[in-house]
């Protein structure tokens, strides 16, 4: 066999980006200002700013990002900048419709004189209740009154003794008869000065006292003067209806100056259209609604009839949006988007019947209508999920046209409903999301790319430049002040850049998760305190850092633990044939750490190719299925160019039961198929990441600190031997950023991490015997790992070729 040695691996100096101080612009964080504006977010404030300046229907704003990189404030503070110069919008009211009633009208005034047209029509009706009854009681109104009663009663009493003169002189009079509850005028005969009913009339006919044609020329005359007092008393009627009717005439005479006059002081402040329209119903109604002044209680120990709001509702004005107190346009952050509290409501009162009721002045705004002229801010999920608001919100934004509802009305029988004219509305929308929820919004919903013109992607890192760190110092001091915390020395500050550096996952760039960030910041003062420090250091940080993980990392110590007991089994030491130390990445969404995981690969005599166990047991994720048949492409592309490949491989993931998914362990299961093939044995205290192309070329992988510091744990646990390392992806050097304790390891000799290119890099640091080369005539040299593969699958496809076939069986 051909021996490999002198491995290629990274220096301490390699394994993390260590802040250099002079980076540093001060000794302390108090000797520099607060950060106030966004850090690191360009390219997002860049679409907000345009998104927030083009007024064009449609350019409202999603903003995608990961939580805690500065969505929320950004958009905050952008729309404070625009407040101060945005124009501020009108008041909006709502205000009884005369002719519909169940359809409100809309009156839109300039700001501030909402309330006082609400004030104004408040002062309307108490003025009228205040002087109208005033008038009532007055001696010129009384004394019109009076004589138009003391005419209409002359006539009538004129007209009423002509008729009793006439019955007079026909021998009748008129009397008041009762039936029942009630009286009625009846004619009745007079005989020798008194009145006799007709039935006495017919008894003394019967007693031969009254002669019968004389009660006969009396029944005669009795009828025509009936049919006379009829006409008369009709007349009569009328007179009393015309009396009525002067009487109504003379209080709108009397009333009508004082309600011009009020009504003519309201049009000359309040020169609008629908103002104008307004009161002139308002005038035409109050002129003959006399009764409701007349009704007023006497004195204010009388019990009141009935309530003045109810009484004189139509005259109220309903002011649902109020932007008086503004000095710029609307910026409405909605945390409870909700449909009420989103597009308001209409609300209902049950009366003693056990009807819903309702009127204009229950007509409710919400916030989209109170951010009219302004800015709404949402969160994508919380709309989307809350029953009718996404379907509202697209079509208000579609139309730009809004009409309140109730939204339980529309789902409930109710015996009241309104239907208030629909508002013009100019509300730029702001909603903040993750970018799972745009694409899929944008793939399934026509509308939302219509009505969402603008995406502004918020980045979780940005670029290390030396702004970027005089950034972060300032973003210290920030939270410092915010907070009250203790103050942070250059080292302090250097750990907190460095944790950054961490979090982004790459040694050129740092974190804008500022989130995580000040709570690093918070919990290192805490740590401080504890300590007795004045100021924070980079011992306060490291441990800030250290709690952070140990306070969710029960999980991890548990799997430590078992791998420690040998409940789950990983090899440190010596070499096996067919396995491998792979690494994987538990991510338990606060937090990742990794693990080793045994790889093993059986090979045979066979056709099947390469079995993929955890596919078969439905545990493999697509991502996994893809690296294992990129796997194959390999294989075949390495050793089937002579020959057929014929083989039957079965790869596995031991003591994994909770599903497999990424191809970082395809270039692993390589390693173990090799070694299987080969029969090279393969070191254990070495693991493996990465992922393969079929052309063998090893490519990145993500969470490579968290591998590497996992293996290094099970190795230290049980003992550096010096021997022990872990194999990387060249690509992934850039992204490390590792522990202190794994760099003072590497530094001392006892651990080692190998970066590699290819397949064959790989395969020599686990086997120790050199890859091999490709000879002229295509077979590979002996005595190398390919060479050794090649004579084996040789062997397997002459075993297979030479095995004989079943006895044939007879037609």
């Amino acid at each position: 066999m051909t021996a490999k040695t002198g491995f290629s691996e990274l220096k301490a100096g390699q394994l993390k980006w260590s802040c250099p101080p002079d980076a540093i612009p001060c000794d302390t964080s108090e000797e520099v200002k607060p950060c106030e504006e966004i850090i690191g977010q360009e390219r997002a404030l860049k679409a907000i700013q345009t998104g927030l300046n083009i007024q064009s229907r449609g350019y409202n704003i999603f903003i995608t990002g990961m939580v805690g990189t500065g969505r929320t404030t950004t958009v905050q503070r952008l729309l404070e900048q625009l407040e101060k110069t945005a124009a501020i919008p009108e008041d909006i009211l709502y205000v009884h419709n005369f002719k519909t009633p169940d359809e409100p009208t809309l009156i839109m005034l300039p700001t501030g004189q909402g309330r006082l047209f609400r004030q104004g029509m408040e002062n309307l009706i108490a003025m009228l209740q205040r002087h109208i009854p005033e008038l009532l009681k007055s001696q010129y109104y009384t004394e019109g009154r009076d004589r138009i009663i003391e005419t209409q009663q002359k006539k009538q009493k004129e007209l009423l003794k002509a008729f009793e003169d006439k019955a007079a002189r026909q021998g009748f009079t008129l009397i008041q008869v009762q039936v029942g509850f009630f009286s009625r005028p009846e004619l009745v005969p007079v005989i020798n000065d008194e009145p006799v009913p007709f039935p006495k009339l017919e008894a003394l006919v019967k007693d031969k006292k009254f002669a019968q044609k004389d009660l006969d020329e009396l029944r005669k005359r009795y009828e025509e003067l009936s049919g006379e007092m009829e006409r008369t008393f009709e007349e009569l009627r009328e007179m009393d209806e015309e009396t009525r009717r002067r009487l109504r005439a003379w209080d709108e005479e009397s009333i009508t100056p004082i309600i011009k006059g009020a009504v003519a002081e309201l049009r000359s402040r309040f020169a609008h259209p629908k103002v104008e329209d307004y009161l002139a119903d308002v005038e035409r109604n109050l002129v003959p609604a006399i009764e409701l002044f007349k009704n007023q209680k006497k004195n204010k120990d009388e019990p009141e009839r009935e309530p003045a709001a109810e009484r004189f509702l139509e005259y109220r004005a309903n002011l649902i949006v109020d932007n008086a107190v503004r000095k710029s346009a609307p910026v409405i952050m909605e945390t409870n988007p909700n449909y009420p509290n989103l597009f308001g409501s209409i609300e209902f009162i049950t009366t003693r019947a056990g009807f819903l009721q309702t009127d204009f002045t229950r007509i409710k705004a919400g916030s989209f209508l109170k951010a009219n002229g302004g800015y709404l801010v949402l969160n994508a999920l919380d709309a989307l999920v809350e029953p009718g608001v996404w379907a509202t919100l697209k079509r208000t934004l579609r139309n730009q046209m809004f009409e309140i509802q109730n939204f339980a009305s529309l789902y409930l029988f109710s015996s009241a409903r309104l239907k208030p004219e629909p508002v013009k509305v100019d509300v730029k929308v702001v909603m903040i999301g993750d970018s799972s929820i745009y694409n899929l919004l944008y793939a399934l919903d026509e509308d939302f790319k219509k009505i969402f013109k603008i995406k502004a992607e918020f980045d979780s890192e940005m670029p290390k430049s030396d702004k970027a760190l005089s950034d972060y110092v300032r973003f210290i001091k920030k939270i410092v002040d915010m907070d009250k915390l203790r103050p942070f020395n250059r080292e302090g500050i250097a750990a907190v850049i460095e944790y950054g550096t961490r979090i982004a996952g790459r040694q050129g760039k740092v974190s804008t998760r500022f989130h995580v960030i000040s709570d690093v910041i918070r919990e290192a003062a805490y740590w401080a305190r504890q300590a007795g420090h004045d100021i924070v250091g980079r011992v306060d940080v490291e441990t800030a850092i250290k709690e952070r993980f140990e306070r969710v990392s029960l999980i991890e110590d548990k799997i430590q633990e078992m791998i420690e007991e040998g409940t789950i089994l990983i090899d440190t030491e010596s070499s096996v044939v067919g396995q491998v130390n792979g690494l994987s990445v538990y991510d338990m969404g606060q937090f990742a750490f990794g693990k080793p995981t045994r790889i093993t690969a059986r090979t045979s005599v066979g056709r099947a190719g390469v079995i993929n166990i955890e596919r078969e047991a439905d545990l493999s994720g697509p991502t996994h299925n893809k690296g294992v048949l990129i796997l194959g492409g390999y294989l075949r592309g390495q050793y089937a160019q002579k020959q057929p490949f014929s083989l039957s491989a079965s790869l596995a993931f031991e003591q994994s039961y909770g599903g497999v998914d990424g191809d970082s362990a395809s270039s692993t299961e390589v390693y173990a198929l090799l070694s299987s093939l080969s029969g090279l044995p393969i070191r254990q205290d070495t693991a493996v990441t990465g992922s393969l192309n079929q052309k063998g070329e090893i490519q990145p992988i993500g969470g490579v600190n968290e591998k590497i510091e996992g293996f290094f744990d099970v190795c230290r646990a049980r003992g550096l031997t010096g021997s022990q390392g872990v194999i990387i992806p060249h690509q992934n050097v850039r992204n490390l950023m590792l522990r202190s304790d794994v760099v003072e390891a590497v530094a001392g000799g006892r651990f080692h991490i190998y970066p590699v290119k290819t397949i064959d890099e790989g395969i020599e640091i686990l086997t120790g015997v050199a890859a091999g080369a490709r000879k002229e005539d295509g077979g590979f040299e002996d005595g190398t790992v390919h060479g050794l593969v090649e004579k084996e699958l040789q062997r397997l496809a002459q075993s297979l070729k030479a095995f004989p076939a079943g006895p044939e069986k007879d037609s």
